[in-house]
C-alpha cells in the first residue's frame, strides 16, 4: 500500500466517523430541549398585585411591556427578579410587583417568565 491510498482511507474513514457524530448529536438535541421544556412547568400565580403605572411614565406618556424572569421558591414567594426587558422606568415598577406576588406551592423552585404591559389609560 503507498502512502498516498493509506491517507485516502484515513480521510475517508475520518468522514465517516465526523458524519456518526453529527447525526448522534442531532439525534440526541430534541431529547435535550424536549426535557428542559418539562422542568420549567408553569405555576399558577395565586395573588399578584397589580404595578402601578409610575407618575413619570404617565407625565412622559410611555407605554409597553416589561419581561421579567422572576426566580420562585418552592413556597411560592419570590427570590430574585430579573428584568429581561422593557423601558427603565417601566421595569422598576414591574420588579417591585412581582416581587409582592405568590405562586402556588411546588417541590422546588422555578423560573417564571412574567410580562407586564403599562399604558396611561390604566
Amino acid at each position: 500500500m503507498n502512502p498516498r491510498s493509506r491517507c485516502k482511507y484515513d480521510l475517508s474513514f475520518l468522514r465517516r466517523i465526523s458524519v456518526a457524530l453529527l447525526l448522534a448529536a442531532a439525534m440526541l438535541s430534541p431529547l435535550q430541549s424536549r426535557g428542559q421544556k418539562d422542568s420549567s412547568a408553569k405555576r399558577k400565580v395565586v395573588n399578584h398585585p397589580a404595578a402601578p403605572y409610575p407618575v413619570l411614565a404617565r407625565t412622559m406618556a410611555l407605554t409597553g411591556v416589561v419581561k421579567v424572569d422572576a426566580i420562585v421558591a418552592p413556597d411560592g414567594t419570590v427570590r430574585t427578579v430579573d428584568v429581561k426587558g422593557g423601558h427603565p422606568v417601566l421595569a422598576q415598577a414591574a420588579a417591585n410587583s412581582i416581587r409582592q406576588w405568590k405562586w402556588e406551592p411546588a417541590p422546588h423552585e422555578s423560573h417564571e417568565q412574567v410580562e407586564i404591559r403599562f399604558s396611561p389609560s390604566e
